[in-house]
C-alpha cells in the first residue's frame, strides 16, 4: 500500500529535525564554551610509602596546551599553589602556540617555587595541526609523518630547569623529601617513539639504602612503556596524553585514548599489572585541548593531587 505524508507528518518530521539540530548546537556550544573551562581538581590517596614515612603531596599537571590570552586557565593554574604540594610532576604537552611560553611561565610561576620534574610531549616540540577527528577511529593514533620542530621547547625547558624542575627526558634522578628518597625515571614522548628507558639510579633497589619510593613518568601511556616501568621496579606511574578521551559518552566513558591504552584506562587511577607485579597508574585527563579542537564533553579538564601515605606495618 502506498503511503503519503500528510502536512501534519511533514510538520512533525521538520519539528523533530529542528529539535535535533538545536540539541546538537547546544551540546557543541556547551562543549566548546563551558565544559572546557570547568577546571577541577581530582584528589587521590595511595598507601605506597615505606612504613613510618611522612605523607607526600604530589601535584600532577598534564596537557596544558597553553595559547596566549587564556586568562581563566592561567588564573586557575596560579591558584593551584594554594595546595602547597611537596613536588609537582608535569607530564608534557604544555604548549599549543608559538607565543605561549611567556603566558605559560606566568601561569605556572607560583608552582615553579615548588620542587618539580617534567617530561616532554609532542606538543612541546611541535605545533598542533588541523586533523580530521574521525582519523582517530580509522588509523593508528601515532602519525608516521612528523611536523617540523617549530615550538620554542628549548626556551621552555630552560626556564623549567632554571626554576629547579628536573628534566627526566630519558633519564633518572633521585631527590630527597622529608627523609625519604624519591627515585624518578622518565622518558621522551612515546607517541613520537623517542622513549629510551633509563634504569633507576644505582642503589635504588637495595634494601639497605634509605627508605625510598620509585616513580616513573611519561607523557603518553603506551603499554610497552608501562611494562618496562613496571619491570624496572616502579611503584607509581604518572602519564597524560589521552585527554581522558576529551569527548566522552556519559555513563560509558572515552571512545579513544590516542594510544594503545584501553579506553577504560584513559582517565583516572587504575592498577597496571605485569606478571605478579601491580603498580598504580595515574592518567590525567589533562587541563587543555588542542587549539584546533577546543571542546570537551563529559570529560572536564583536571589537575590531580595525589596524597601518598605509608603502607601499613605487618
Amino acid at each position: 500500500m502506498k503511503t503519503t505524508d500528510t502536512p501534519r507528518t511533514g510538520a512533525a518530521l521538520g519539528w523533530t529535525a529542528g529539535l535535533t539540530a538545536t540539541a546538537a548546537a547546544a551540546t557543541l556550544g556547551y562543549a566548546s564554551v563551558v565544559e572546557r573551562t570547568l577546571f577541577q581538581l581530582r584528589e587521590e590517596t595511595l598507601q605506597i610509602l615505606p612504613p613510618g614515612a611522612k605523607p607526600l603531596r604530589v601535584l600532577h599537571l598534564s596537557d596544558i596546551h597553553m595559547t596566549p590570552h587564556q586568562k581563566s586557565k592561567a588564573d586557575w593554574l596560579k591558584g593551584l599553589a594554594r595546595l602547597n604540594p611537596d613536588f609537582v610532576v608535569n607530564t608534557g604537552d604544555n604548549l599549543s602556540h608559538q607565543k605561549a611560553v611567556g603566558p605559560l611561565l606566568d601561569a605556572l610561576a607560583p608552582l615553579l617555587t615548588f620542587p618539580g620534574v617534567f617530561v616532554p610531549g609532542s606538543n612541546d616540540y611541535y605545533a598542533p595541526t588541523v586533523k580530521n577527528p574521525f582519523s582517530y577511529f580509522t588509523k593508528s593514533a601515532k602519525s608516521a609523518a612528523k611536523p617540523p620542530r617549530d615550538l620554542p621547547w628549548a626556551e621552555l625547558f630552560s626556564a623549567f630547569g632554571a626554576a629547579g624542575w628536573i628534566d627526566l627526558t630519558n633519564r633518572s634522578q633521585s631527590v630527597g623529601f622529608k627523609g625519604l628518597r624519591v627515585d624518578f625515571t622518565g622518558v621522551d614522548d612515546p607517541h613520537l617513539a623517542r622513549d629510551k628507558y633509563a634504569p633507576y639510579p644505582n642503589g635504588s633497589s637495595t634494601s639497605a639504602e634509605a627508605p625510598h619510593l620509585r616513580v616513573a613518568v611519561a607523557h603518553a601511556p603506551y603499554q610497552r612503556v608501562l611494562d618496562y616501568f613496571t619491570e624496572g621496579g616502579a611503584e607509581l606511574i604518572l602519564a597524560g596524553h589521552t585527554h581522558g578521551g576529551q569527548v566522552c559518552i556519559p555513563g560509558y566513558g572515552a571512545l579513544v585514548s590516542n594510544c594503545d591504552l584501553p579506553t577504560w584506562r584513559a582517565r583516572g587511577l587504575t592498577p597496571w599489572e605485569l606478571g605478579a607485579r601491580q603498580v598504580p597508574l595515574n592518567v590525567s585527563a589533562g587541563i587543555g585541548t588542542s587549539r584546533f579542537a577546543p571542546v570537551r564533553f563529559a570529560c572536564k579538564p583536571e589537575a590531580v593531587l595525589l596524597t601518598l601515605t605509608p603502607r601499613a606495618r605487618f
